[in-house]
């Protein structure tokens, strides 16, 4: 049997991610699916214990941090001036490395519960690469480690009523940005090293989303699976060419795919709410085939979904979370958790972190019996997902970054 984390090194070697098991380089994590294969992490804190150190962000939003050895990464917006900022501190002790203005511009109107800076940066280990929306024109752009910008580009417009969010993808030589929107959408992709465009799909349903797409393996080939724009969609990653499409089931999307056990599983959505599992293994049309099981209550708009063993996770925005079976949409608990849930869920031995909105942490044991181990309180609001590496949990509070847990163990 493979040892976990050899498993989760070459899942990143697959993915194109590099460096350590540790790090936690883009939205969601190494596997991208809010999983971490660490053992040991923090399950008592407060706003001041067990927090080996505290910054204030000198901007808003709603961006997860990231991180890459001894760097963390999140973005900012300065409302005050309108700058988008990418920000690097040190990991072992919150100092500020630099910031850089990737941009400044008009403030763009925006849902109430977005923010300007929204997209988490991912990073290859050598670079960092980000995107924001300046006026009507969505910019995406690749700075060094040390905050040297090396290319910028713009992909083309981007219209939306609700903001923006669009966090890149990298896989490979590749990154990948979703462009759905209330207009004509696409799909692009660029060579990470020198921003030339490689390829792009048009998604025909000119309807906003703001999600990015996951790589999975299934049928014998790479796909590139994106919800958003009233579909669920498959391209081919290298090419962007459609492999097949489910129509459906709603609208608009925020949270982002799952793939367990062979299976994709989603929760959206507006106006119409719902949890779903898909077969990706299909070619074609697939709307009346791809649905191995069909769930509507306790479904979550924003928060992503995250899978443990038999079982899938899903936090409703209103603060109700569920455990579903993975085979059959059984479900074995739906309890309340906290008032109102942005962040999405993250996961490590077993153990399930739910933040809500209010700073307070849910900590679950993973399993069919509903469990609470603990419920810690940052006492500052928090909208962003956390990343876990290295056995420190990483909060993007409404004002502050916070380090949890002990001083950073020898990487």
């Amino acid at each position: 049997m493979m040892r976990p984390r050899f498993v989760l090194s070459l899942v990143i070697s697959v993915f194109g991610i590099s460096g350590i098991a540790a790090d936690w380089p883009t939205w969601r994590g190494p596997t991208r699916d809010g999983i971490s294969t660490e053992r040991e992490f923090p399950t008592q804190w407060s706003a001041t214990e067990n927090i080996a150190w505290k910054v204030a962000l000198p901007g808003g939003g709603h961006s997860s941090p990231i991180v890459s050895g001894d760097r963390i990464f999140v973005t900012a917006c300065k409302e005050s001036t309108q700058e988008r900022l990418l920000l690097c501190y040190s990991r072992d002790d919150g100092k500020l490395i630099w910031q850089q203005t990737v941009l400044t511009a008009p403030l763009e109107k925006k849902h109430g519960l977005n923010s300007f800076a929204s997209s988490t940066p991912a990073t290859d280990g050598k670079f960092v690469y980000v995107s924001f929306l300046d006026g009507k024109r969505m910019q995406v752009a690749c700075y060094d480690l040390d905050g040297k910008r090396i290319w910028a580009q713009s992909p083309g417009e981007f219209h939306s009523k609700h903001g923006f969010c669009s966090p890149p993808l990298i896989d490979g030589d590749l990154v990948i940005f979703n462009g759905d929107q209330d207009a004509l959408a696409y799909l692009v992709a660029y060579d990470k090293a020198t921003g030339q465009e490689r390829w792009r799909a048009d998604r025909p349903n000119r309807t906003r989303s703001y999600c990015p797409p996951i790589v999975i393996e299934a049928a014998g080939r790479r796909q590139l699976v994106l919800s958003g724009s009233k579909s669920v969609a498959s391209y081919d990653v290298a090419t962007g060419q459609q492999i097949w499409v489910m129509d459906g089931p709603t609208e608009q999307f925020v949270a982002s795919l799952v793939y367990h056990q062979g299976l994709l599983f989603l929760t959206a959505g507006y106006p119409t709410y719902h949890i779903m599992a898909i077969r990706p293994n299909l070619t074609g049309n697939v709307t009346k085939s791809a649905v191995v099981w069909h769930e509507t209550k306790g479904a979550a708009y924003v928060p992503s979904p995250i899978a443990w063993g038999d079982c899938v996770y899903v936090v409703a925005d209103g603060g109700v979370a569920s455990c579903l079976d993975v085979k059959t949409g059984k479900r074995h608990w739906m309890e309340r958790l906290g008032r109102h849930h942005s962040a999405s869920p993250v996961a490590a031995n077993g153990l399930l972190y739910f933040l809500d909105d209010d700073g307070a942490m849910h900590i679950v044991k993973a399993g069919t019996e509903f469990d609470v181990i603990g419920k810690n309180k940052l006492g500052e609001a928090c909208y962003a997902s956390p990343a876990l590496s290295n056995g420190q949990i990483f909060i993007r509070g409404e004002k502050h970054l916070f380090c949890i847990g002990a001083k950073a163990a020898n990487r």
